[in-house]
């Protein structure tokens, strides 16, 4: 049972200052900010109002588009104006992306900060200091997310941490540290705050460990200078986080489609956290997207890399069988991609309505029982942020760096290849070898969970890579300077001066 749907119509409930659309709007059919937060059950709701941001399609199940930016897949829809991205048309008055993960991302804080700045002065004896300590956990938790998208965007943006109003409501940016630091401080305070309890069973909310979670994500982000080599002092911090996240609370469940399935999500004990949907009032379009738009196809040199069932790659497995390219491969390659349509067997098929510029499609959010997929269909499907299989890997990562590939490093990555059937890796390769078998696994097992761009720009290789794509459906060009995108035009207009713009933008 879902017991933290995310009402959206809750939010205007808030009568949060300084947010777009319907935020800015104040409805008289509901209650305004002078006679909310009045009870425990105003917190209650604001709080479920904040989780709620997180719903926004650039974080959720529009997550996918994110590798229509990398040698993954294309983007026939141009969603947020991914082909401008991948073109390298990237400037101030672009729009989409880089004018979208700005708004939302402060949206989302300026929730997050009415909402801590009204429970601190609450006075009520409804909320308990235990519960208040939670809610502050659950809200920084948020407000950390929100930073990070930030800080991997554009770098250094303004750290604001309270409700602006007309007189502040223009802020100068902060470094990129400062960012980062703001980041890691609200996370590291979410995680003395949150319950111990493993995420599956709280309902929900956030916890500890997702908390712990996300900040070793952040600081994976930043564990390479700007050669690509590794910091050591960052991996042995992020090793303690990982260690903790791999004491037994979490596991690898024996089928990782379950991950991303409607009833099979609650009580996944591979979730370390997910963004709550509930149909059919706060339903997605996954299936409509991927399934029957092809928002993304996938490209064939992803399919390409997925090896076959003896571990060997495309071409030079004995199994190769260039007639049937598709038999005998890793299983998670028909998990992850359908080929020109989807089938489910039985019968049970959908021949999507759009273009299949590349024949492939993304299969691995897709629900077998809503078949046909189209504007009808209302998935309820949550949104994984967080699992267990990422927390393996990124120590198998860290750890290869640290001391090389240690037995710790093989457990970790085959511990990810045995639950999809895949051999081991083997033994006696080098640390080169490791490193490349361990960004490969990350390629084919979080394929098309908006990582990929991530991993690239973090291993500081985006330009080597993107800029080789020889099969893509647009030209790819990527430069150094993209690594930190330029703030959107429109903010830097109507701050009156104050917000400057990135260098080389």
């Amino acid at each position: 049972m879902k017991k933290l749907p995310i009402y959206l119509a809750l939010v205007g409930a808030l009568s949060l200052n300084g947010c777009d659309g319907y935020l800015d709007r104040n409805p008289t059919d509901q209650l305004s900010a002078d006679v909310f937060w009045q009870t425990k059950s105003d917190f209650d709701n604001a709080l479920t109002a904040a989780y709620g941001s997180l719903q926004g399609d650039l974080y959720t199940f529009g997550a996918p588009n994110w590798d229509a930016l990398t040698d993954n897949g294309y983007g026939q829809h141009n969603y947020w104006g991914s082909n401008g991205i991948v073109q390298g048309n990237i400037f101030p008055s672009s729009g989409g992306y880089i004018s979208s993960i700005y708004s939302t991302a402060y949206q989302g804080i300026a929730r997050v900060n009415i909402f801590l700045d009204k429970l601190e002065t609450y006075e009520g004896t409804d909320i308990d200091a235990t519960t208040k300590s939670q809610y502050e956990g659950e809200a920084k938790f948020i407000r950390g997310f929100f930073y990070f998208q930030l800080y991997m965007t554009y770098g250094s943006v303004p750290v604001v941490t309270q409700p602006l109003n007309l007189e502040d409501q223009f802020q100068a940016k902060n470094t990129s540290e400062e960012v980062f630091e703001q980041m890691k401080s609200d996370l590291t305070e979410a995680i003395s705050q949150l319950q111990g309890e493993p995420y599956y069973n709280a309902g929900g909310h956030s916890v500890k460990s997702s908390a712990q979670a996300l900040l070793l994500r952040a600081l994976m982000y930043n564990a390479y200078d700007n050669s690509g080599e590794a910091v050591t002092s960052v991996l042995e911090e992020a090793k303690l986080l990982a260690a903790d996240l791999m004491d037994g609370q979490y596991r690898l469940v024996d089928d990782v489609e379950s991950v991303f399935r409607t009833g099979s999500q609650e009580g996944n004990e591979e979730i370390i956290f997910s963004v709550k949907f509930l149909a059919p009032d706060n339903a997605t379009a996954m299936d409509q997207w991927f399934g029957d738009w092809l928002v993304v196809s996938p490209l064939q040199n992803l399919v390409d890399d997925f090896e076959y069932e003896d571990g060997m790659a495309f071409g030079e497995s004995p199994m190769t069988d260039l007639d049937n390219p598709y038999e005998n491969r890793d299983p998670r390659l028909l998990q992850t991609i359908f080929v020109d349509y989807v089938d489910w067997g039985g019968g049970n098929e959908h021949r999507p309505s759009n273009n299949r510029p590349t024949g492939f499609g993304v299969k691995k959010f897709l629900t077998p029982e809503l078949i046909p997929y189209g504007y009808s269909t209302r998935s309820e499907q949550d949104w994984v942020m967080l699992r267990y299989a990422d927390v393996l890997l990124m120590y198998a990562e860290l750890e290869n760096e640290l001391s090389g590939p240690t037995i710790n490093v093989y457990n970790a990555i085959n511990e990810v290849r045995e639950r999809s059937d895949m051999p081991n890796i083997p033994a006696g390769i080098s640390q080169e070898e490791m490193r490349e078998s361990i960004r490969h696994e990350r390629r084919i097992e979080l394929a098309f969970e908006g990582l990929r761009y991530y991993d690239l720009k973090r291993w500081k290789i985006a330009e080597e890579v993107l800029n080789n794509v020889d099969d893509g459906i647009i030209p790819y060009h990527f430069e150094e300077r993209f690594y930190q995108w330029p703030l959107p035009q429109s903010e830097i207009d109507k701050s009156n001066g104050v917000l400057e713009q990135n260098p080389d933008y």
